[in-house]
């Protein structure tokens, strides 16, 4: 599945993005950034609670906490909270108090970040985000060793869902569709296009 990934510091902005996908995305990623985790901010907790959101969201916590991000998440109807496996929380009871909401619960790793990190919490953990650009900017330059910490990743745990964020554009598509992922979640490529229904039918097509 493609899913448009919404990134922007103005609700108006991305009140406006929500709405072209509504269009035509079955899915929708919304980026949240503090400014400390990442350099980049995004729109804030209260913002997010008053955005008319129609079509089915997760939420991509670029936070020191994740916990402040819950509530407003449940408000809105997420389906998925995906944090950071480098914030320095307790992993363990993040997760749990995700599913208490009746959410799932992913978690994202940075280019740089081992996927032997992730075996305390593998087994409760509903998705893998693999970040292939460093986190919090639009239009970033993919970086191609991800597909193959994906590859590594898929023969230690193959019935774990997937995902790639981050670089995602026409002329790397195939590469990185032919690795077997669940989702693959474009940013610039959709949302900065002129087009960005047309760009998403694009992607679908190759």
């Amino acid at each position: 599945m493609i899913v448009p990934a919404l990134l922007s510091q103005d609700k108006e902005k991305m009140q406006e993005m929500l709405n072209v996908c509504s269009n035509f995305a079955d899915l929708v990623q919304i980026d949240i950034m503090d400014g400390k985790f990442v350099p980049s901010q995004s729109i804030t907790a209260q913002e997010l609670v008053r955005l008319k959101i129609s079509t089915p969201n997760e939420l991509h916590l670029m936070v020191n906490d994740p916990f402040a991000w819950l509530e407003p998440a449940s408000q809105i109807g997420s389906k998925r909270i995906i944090f950071h496996l480098e914030t320095e929380i307790d992993h363990k009871k993040l997760i749990t108090e995700i599913k208490k909401m009746e959410m799932e619960a992913g978690v994202s790793l940075n280019p740089k970040t081992n996927i032997e990190k992730l075996k305390p919490i593998i087994k409760d953990i509903d998705l893998i985000l693999f970040m292939a650009v460093n986190p919090g900017f639009y239009g970033a330059p993919f970086i191609p060793e991800v597909l193959d910490k994906i590859k590594k990743f898929k023969k230690v745990w193959p019935n774990k869902k997937t995902a790639i964020d981050g670089g995602v554009k026409e002329n790397n598509f195939s590469k990185i569709k032919n690795i077997g992922l669940n989702y693959i979640c474009i940013g610039s490529a959709i949302l900065k296009s002129k087009d960005p229904k047309q760009a998403f039918l694009n992607f679908s097509r190759l």
